[in-house]
């Protein structure tokens, strides 16, 4: 069988590299494995909303096809918990459910781009969205990462990498893997430059609940949606990450072709997914709340784990739920660094190289399904070696 060949330069799914690592820690060191791979929150649902869903079990249009771009009412719910939480938002005719962000990247790529396009892309970068970009044939322009700010780069050097096969500026904010959040100030500037040179602003705004504030105001822009894609999930929002609840949102025209490739690609989102994220947009404002500050808790506290160092290890940048951090063997790559926490202290993470090309001095930890006290055994772990 003649497989494409350029999916052969693209890197194995991460997550799934690094868990195979385990086999032969399953007796001896799974029990008390301290797993920082992958970003998941480590608390169920709200009660409240397994109970809604349950209730919708019986009902057989739970199993339906719905609109190839969501249920129209749990559109306009959605167009109102970004009224909420935005200041602004876009209209129900602007949104696409889709399975995850990941989906909604595909989508805005394949309607963005063509086969040797560019697409700029600052390190270190969301895997998937390189993985995608590769598969499809557009060539990321990456920007180097930069240590002194977090790896958020500034206008002018986002401004020289545009040539005229740009096509977009991709940004996840706040950043998997840094954590770090780019300040809505500097968000309006993009916007501005996007603008001005004709190209696309696409933010990955997966972990926007957890900033505790606006993230920004480009939805209140009258003609925001000429130059702005934004992609959401709500996994990570309200813990259904195994439902894969994601939108992408931007103008008519990108929606109405973007439903060709959702037709063909999946048809639509799961029902019972659309239900549980408009439940979660008209009842849980309150507990996302709460688990924004149990996040900014946890965030706090593997920030002073660093603080007076660990046995070499620095924390780079961080927020949400990551740390990026450079670990202190010079010489080895990331995935040796990570394969030695692994072996020697039971710590499973990611290498910094699966974030894009020169980052192997790093290993980004996900924190998000630790408790406090696992916070203090990370400490102490790091520290035994």
């Amino acid at each position: 069988m003649k497989i494409n060949s350029r999916l052969y330069q693209v890197q194995p799914p991460p997550i799934t590299e690094v868990k195979s690592w385990l086999d032969k820690h399953r007796s001896s060191k799974e029990s008390s494995l301290l797993d920082l791979c992958q970003a998941v929150p480590n608390y169920p649902p709200a009660p409240q909303l397994i109970a809604h869903l349950n209730q919708t079990l019986d009902d057989p249009a739970t199993y339906r096809y719905s609109p190839d771009e969501g249920l129209p009412e749990v559109r306009t719910d959605l167009c109102n918990w970004y009224q909420r939480h935005y200041q602004s938002g876009p209209q129900p005719d602007q949104v696409c459910l889709t399975i995850g962000a990941s989906q909604a990247f595909w989508l805005a790529m394949l309607c963005l781009c063509q086969p040797g396009d560019e697409v700029i892309v600052p390190l270190p970068a969301y895997f998937d969205h390189l993985m995608a970009l590769q598969s499809y044939g557009v060539t990321p322009s990456y920007i180097p990462f930069d240590p002194n700010s977090s790896g958020i780069p500034d206008l002018a050097t986002i401004e020289q990498k545009i040539t005229p096969r740009t096509r977009a500026l991709l940004l996840v904010t706040p950043s998997n893997p840094t954590g770090a959040t780019i300040p809505p100030q500097q968000l309006e500037q993009l916007l501005d430059l996007a603008q001005a040179r004709s190209i696309v602003l696409i933010l990955d705004e997966t972990y926007n609940c957890f900033i505790g504030a606006a993230p920004h105001q480009l939805f209140a822009r009258s003609n925001w949606q000429q130059h702005f894609v934004h992609l959401a999930s709500f996994g990570k929002t309200f813990a259904l990450t195994g439902l894969r609840c994601g939108a992408l949102i931007g103008a008519i025209e990108l929606i109405e072709q973007g439903l060709k490739i959702q037709d063909s690609m999946v048809v639509c989102q799961p029902r019972p997914a659309q239900l549980a994220l408009q439940y979660g947009c008209n009842h849980l404002d309150g507990w996302i709340a709460e688990k924004t500050q149990l996040m900014q808790q946890r965030h706090a506290a593997v920030s002073a784990c660093f603080d007076t160092g660990i046995n070499g290890f620095e924390l780079t940048a961080s927020g949400s739920f990551f740390a990026w951090v450079k670990h202190p063997w010079n010489g080895i790559s990331g995935r040796q660094a990570a394969r030695k926490l692994l072996d020697k202290v039971g710590i499973i993470c990611l290498p910094g190289e699966a974030f894009g090309p020169d980052l192997e001095p790093y290993l980004r930890l996900a924190f998000g399904n630790l408790e406090t006290d696992q916070i203090n055994e990370l400490r102490q772990r790091l520290e035994e070696l």
